[in-house]
């Protein structure tokens, strides 16, 4: 689907809130609720009791740390799938955890890590490609080619160090299914996002979701933005790097949103004094979110961000379709104006919307926010 304006917009009615609803609704605010250093931490403790501030702050869906078995204390070697005694903490304190996110209405999101697994015998040619003794018990023929297996080649890009899982074979699908819908019934999970989802193809996510249905997916489909050479700089026009984001939600059915890596690299740039980065050559956002905005998720590396400004999304109904009309685009200032109701600029450069109708809702360091409240 090439610069698609929506998503289909058909639906299915379901007893409780399915992927596409949620996707449509566009109005999810997502924690990513650790860091790489958070298994050091008795992190499973440490987040139940901030539960009550994490709903208070608006957020609607806790990203967790894989929580299954690894070989790495981060958890992105995975081993034994149905193990939820992790370096996070265990399964008990996992379940607590769950229990007191549901009781306020925040829903839990899985980390899966479903391109790699780390073996537990040597096999064929003396790797560690086989799973014996463990659930999901598979041979080398779960294994790509590609990394030391019996497998087909592979259908996406190859995960170095330890044995890449075949998608193609309807053995390691289907237990796969199984897996993920254990966690979604049995363990607590509502959310699914889909690590390293360039490791196979498209079509296999959209089974997976298909099946598994989960109320929200996302994906880090991740690559290089494009860049000026031999001088490294970011070249400003970015659409074949968006396009491939595009291009991997539209294979995957339109049924899991992707991080928009398009915008988050844009914006590393702009904030360097080159705001102007920040509307593309149409006048629209110039990241996924641009082309497609019902499945991009954005996100920044920010944490002066907080509850006021959230509460302000919420409260003026923001979300991913709302409209965006960008009325400054300079060196050192950028302004937009968010469906009917919401102003904002940042940057050094001086601007407010014009009209006694705005009043000042927030503002800080480069940064201001308006509302027209009238009716």
């Amino acid at each position: 689907m090439d610069n698609p304006n929506n998503g289909s917009d058909e639906s299915n009615s379901c007893a409780e809130p399915c992927n596409g609803e949620v996707i449509r609704s566009g109005r999810e605010i997502l924690l990513q609720a650790f860091n790489w250093e958070s298994h050091k931490y008795d992190w499973w403790k440490n987040l139940e009791d901030k539960v009550p501030d994490i709903a208070k702050s608006g957020f609607t869906s806790v990203w967790l740390p894989p929580v299954t078995h690894s070989v790495s204390p981060e958890g992105y070697l995975p081993q034994n799938l149905y193990s939820l005694h992790s370096s996070y903490g265990p399964e008990l304190l996992l379940k607590a955890l769950l229990k007191k996110l549901k009781q306020y209405k925040v829903r839990a999101m899985a980390d899966i890590v479903i391109n790699h697994r780390a073996g537990t015998t040597q096999g064929h040619g003396g790797t560690y490609n086989r799973y014996d003794g463990i659930p999901l018990s598979w041979d080398e023929r779960a294994v790509t080619s590609c990394s030391g297996g019996l497998g087909s080649q592979g259908t996406g890009d190859n995960f170095h160090g330890v044995p890449n899982i075949d998608h193609s074979q309807s053995f390691v699908q289907k237990d796969i299914i199984e897996w993920l819908n254990w966690l979604r019934k049995s363990v607590g999970f509502q959310d699914f996002r889909f690590d390293f989802a360039k490791g196979y193809a498209a079509k296999y996510m959209k089974k997976y979701v298909e099946e598994a249905k989960p109320v929200f997916a996302v994906g880090e489909y991740w690559d290089s933005c494009s860049y000026n050479t031999p001088d490294s700089l970011l070249e400003y026009n970015q659409d074949s790097h968006r396009q491939r984001i595009i291009n991997w939600i539209d294979n995957a059915g339109g049924l899991c949103a992707a991080f928009d890596f398009t915008t988050k690299g844009i914006l590393q740039e702009s904030v360097r004094g080159e705001l102007w980065r920040l509307r593309d050559s149409k006048g629209k956002p110039p990241g996924v979110m641009g082309w497609w905005p019902s499945r991009a998720v954005t996100f920044i590396e920010n944490h002066d961000t907080g509850s006021t400004q959230m509460d302000i999304r919420k409260r003026q109904d923001i979300h991913s379709r709302s409209s965006i009309k960008i009325l400054e685009s300079q060196p050192n200032l950028y302004s937009a104006k968010i469906g009917d109701k919401v102003c904002m600029k940042i940057g050094d450069g001086s601007w407010s919307p014009a009209g006694q109708e705005w009043t000042l809702a927030t503002s800080g360091h480069r940064y201001a926010v308006w509302l027209n409240e009238v009716e």
